[in-house]
Parts: structure tokens; sequence; C-alpha cells
């Protein structure tokens, strides 16, 4: 198995293209392979060991670009989004 990549401030280089970043559902594509080849049970101790080493890497990448929409949306909420209705019209009882 070739050796894992390190997570980058910005994302996580994909093992296969190593200067290509993973977007979040690339990520997460490959950590439910990474844990359905876990569950399988058919990996050795250390193809097992590096797969959840992989998967560790994966969640965290994924929690945070999760983080940062949360972030996003909270930032959009206490904006220009705040008095929005349906109807364009703003709404004093907010």
């Amino acid at each position: 198995m070739p050796p894992l990549r390190k997570i980058d401030v910005q994302g996580i280089e994909m093992a296969a293209k190593p200067n290509k970043i993973l977007s979040f559902e690339a990520a997460l594509a490959e950590l439910e392979q990474v844990v359905a080849d876990m569950e399988s049970g058919k990996l050795a101790l250390e193809d097992s060991l590096v797969s959840y080493k992989r998967g560790a890497e994966l969640l965290s990448f994924c929690r945070s670009r999760l983080d940062d929409a949360q972030q996003q949306v909270r930032m959009l909420e206490e904006g220009s989004l705040k008095d929005f209705t349906a109807s364009g019209d703003t709404n004093a009882d907010r």
C-alpha cells in the first residue's frame, strides 16, 4: 500500500492524485469505503491500521468542512438573512 499523505490546511490530498485536493463529497465517499472495507473483516492487521489512520484523517477533514459550513450559515443568519421572509418583506416581530 502506498504511504498516506498528510492533511493539508486546505484539504486532504488524494493518494492516487497527490496534487488534487478532495472535495467534502469525495472525502465522505472515501471514508464510507474505508469503513466498509474495515467492517468486512478481510483486511490484514497492517492494512487495518493504515485504513484506520486514513479514516481518522478523512473524518477530521469532513468535520472541519462541516464546521466551516456551519459557521458560514451562522454568519448569514446573523447578517443579511436575518430579516428575510418568503415574500421579500421584513417582519418586525422576529
